[in-house]
């Protein structure tokens, strides 16, 4: 059975939550915010091509391309829920991310640049 969507007002909540307080303070709300962020991310960049994991919260398939329909994808980004929510909210550049090796990126179709941050906040 399919998880239900997240409603946005919930999980922008968790969003600000854990940015106050850190990720480590609140692993259930850690674990909400990270999901809303991903479920935010699928349908601003929908498509299969580009496997994004925040292990252990949750993982999406995201960026319109060709797809995989077997094993290991071919273009695959990992990284941990303090990096993928400084990545998702603005708080820390792809290139930065990347760069500082906080974030794996592996595939020639491997990039959230011009994708990130998400449009979590709603006005």
């Amino acid at each position: 059975m399919a998880k239900g969507k997240i409603v946005a007002v919930v999980g922008e909540a968790a969003v600000r939550k854990t940015l106050e307080v850190g990720v480590a303070e609140d692993r259930d709300g850690t674990a909400l915010a990270v999901r809303y962020t991903l479920q935010v991310l699928a349908e601003q960049a929908p498509g299969n091509t580009l496997e994004v994991r925040v292990p252990p919260f949750g993982a999406v398939q995201c960026v319109e391309g060709p797809g995989h329909t077997r094993g290991t994808p071919p273009n695959v980004v990992e990284t941990d829920a303090a990096t993928w929510l400084e990545l998702a909210t603005g708080a820390l550049a792809w290139e930065a991310g990347v760069e500082s090796g906080r974030v794996q990126a592996s595939g020639s179709r491997a990039s959230l640049a011009g994708i990130l941050p998400v449009g979590w906040q709603r006005t």
